[in-house]
């Protein structure tokens, strides 16, 4: 059965339609990488998944449930399996690295123990365990915004993992960093998907990155799905109806990396056509 599903999921903000009767089916433990240039709808798309935008029209659901009904503590359940990574890392650049990693479990715990910071301590090994994953567990008591952007990235998905999600939605996380940096914190999302089955929606405008990475492209333009498949399918006449203008820039956004000669297990691979 398919984990998680869309059916004809539109927004409209005023008389914008940023995304328009999108449906789409997501299996359990792929690695899609949705792609388009600015504007396209991408980000919404991740943020009406999450909830953090209701859908003008349209429904989601998740193994049975339908998610779009969802309120309360069903929603924030809800957001604990679907956890986000966002572009700005959205961290707290007072506290320490351990205590933002922590903060993946404010939906698993009591506000006030949250509130007086009172973790347990499997709470502390978990978050420790993910920061030792990523490398970064050296970091556990350094302040977050003495960090690196990539550093910064690689604690922000740590948080999420500590949530135990079955989604991470990651919506341009690479896209204010490096290539070295954008290596390791692709690396990082993929290490997620193959080692621990947990499904990856990555929205991403570098097309090289995303054809190294993920095994299903979802292409989106003016808020519609164009393209659905492999990697390989994507031509270059399509390449250029997906960006138009930026069609160069997406295909040169980021030089290829050598993650094809890592040590990052390779995943099954899961073809969706369209």
């Amino acid at each position: 059965m398919n984990t998680l599903a869309l059916h004809n999921l539109t927004k409209r903000f005023g008389n914008t339609t940023a995304v328009d009767s999108v449906s789409l089916d997501f299996e359990a433990g792929s690695f899609v990488g949705i792609i388009g240039r600015s504007g396209a709808g991408k980000s919404t798309l991740l943020r009406m998944i999450n909830r953090l935008n209701e859908p003008t029209t349209g429904s989601i659901e998740f193994e049975g449930t339908v998610v779009t009904d969802l309120e309360g503590k069903a929603l924030n359940q809800w957001r604990r399996n679907c956890a986000m990574v966002f572009q700005q890392f959205n961290l707290i650049g007072r506290l320490d690295v351990l205590t933002n990693v922590l903060m993946g479990r404010l939906t698993s715990v009591p506000t006030w123990r949250a509130l007086l910071t009172l973790w347990s301590e499997a709470d502390k090994l978990d978050a420790l365990e993910a920061l030792d994953r990523f490398g970064m567990a050296d970091f556990a008591a350094q302040r977050c915004d003495q960090l690196s952007g990539g550093q910064q990235q690689r604690v922000a998905i740590c948080r999420a993992l500590v949530q135990r999600p079955k989604i991470i939605l990651a919506d341009e996380p690479i896209a204010s960093l490096d290539p070295r940096n954008t290596q390791m914190v692709m690396d990082a999302l993929q290490s997620i998907n193959t080692d621990l089955g947990i499904t990856v929606l990555c929205n991403l405008h570098a097309l090289d990155v995303a054809r190294n990475y993920c095994d299903r492209l979802v292409g989106m333009s003016a808020g519609s799905v164009v393209f659905d498949g492999a990697p390989d399918a994507l031509s270059q006449d399509l390449v250029k109806s997906l960006y138009g203008i930026e069609a160069d820039e997406a295909l040169h956004a980021s030089p290829q990396s050598d993650h094809n000669q890592s040590n990052v297990l390779p995943f099954e691979r899961v073809v969706h056509t369209a």
